[in-house]
């Protein structure tokens, strides 16, 4: 270790227990947001009988993959995560790719309608999704995609475009413009200077929009209660229900089981992509 970065290691030292009760505080929050994720990973090891016991076990005594094995030989849960990943790639694609150009529309140019343009997209976030069921359910039974994940990713898209083409929009105004012009004036168009400059500048501002959708997609449970009414065509979030049996009982480590499957692909994205959404790209880029 050179004596640059010791010198900085103890910086950061100092800096970590300068405020201690803040310090504390924030790891005391932070238990207890996992406090739920640990209670739902240690019921799916759980067997029935001691899941139910009194007092409940903060560990399980003997740990058991029968939930996790009842989960997965459940004969929807293949199509049920098949159509989830659909839906939530789907929207992931067509949500963030129509933001990023309405974006790039609302902060690059200016044009008659524009600040209407903007205010619509606050309003319609104040409109209460279940106030959509009604029309959004006639419009899909009219083109005859009800049952069908490709009318439940449209629904999909729909909600998540005004709100992320406001994120993105953000991210863009970040940018400065005169990084464009630059590159037209070395002989760009316009296409291939926001391809060239723009767009690796937007990486981080494109991410955070997509985790936004696809957790919206993958989580979503109203509307695919709505719009999905077979067994075959649901999404993981409604499969849940096969554990509940109407109203005798409730396979509870099954549902644990379950929701700890459906969690593990979110937790994947967030390690993969999280040195992106923390990135200073775009500070990097105006320095240099």
């Amino acid at each position: 270790m050179t004596t640059s970065q010791a010198q900085s290691k103890i910086k950061k030292n100092r800096t970590l227990f300068k405020n201690p009760i803040a310090n504390t505080a924030g790891i005391l929050l932070a238990l207890l947001w996992l406090i739920p994720v640990y209670w739902m990973v240690n019921s799916a090891f759980q067997s029935e009988s001691e899941l139910l016991s009194w007092p409940p076990h903060l560990v399980p005594h003997m740990f058991t993959w029968d939930n996790f094995q009842s989960a997965l030989s459940n004969p929807t849960f293949w199509p049920a995560l098949r159509a989830s990943l659909t839906a939530a790639g789907l929207t992931v694609l067509f949500g963030a790719t129509c933001s990023l150009l309405a974006a790039m529309a609302l902060s690059r140019f200016r044009f008659r309608g524009r600040t209407i343009m903007i205010m619509s997209i606050l309003i319609v976030q104040m409109i209460p999704a279940e106030a959509l069921f009604i029309s959004q359910y006639r419009m899909l039974d009219g083109w005859g995609l009800l049952n069908s994940v490709i009318g439940l990713s449209i629904l999909y898209i729909g909600s998540i475009v005004p709100f992320i083409t406001w994120m993105m929009r953000g991210f863009v105004d970040g940018i400065p413009i005169e990084l464009e012009e630059a590159a037209m004036v070395d002989g760009c168009s316009r296409l291939t200077a926001f391809l060239r400059v723009t767009l690796p500048l937007l990486a981080p501002g494109i991410i955070a929009t997509s985790v936004f959708g696809f957790l919206f997609a993958w989580n979503e449970y109203t509307l695919a209660l709505i719009v999905l009414s077979k067994d075959a065509s649901v999404t993981l979030p409604i499969w849940l229900q096969s554990f509940q049996q109407g109203l005798k009982s409730t396979d509870w480590g099954g549902v644990m089981a379950g929701a700890t499957l459906i969690a593990i692909p979110v937790i994947i994205i967030f390690v993969l992509i999280q040195n992106k959404l923390s990135q200073g790209m775009v500070a990097g880029a105006v320095k240099g």
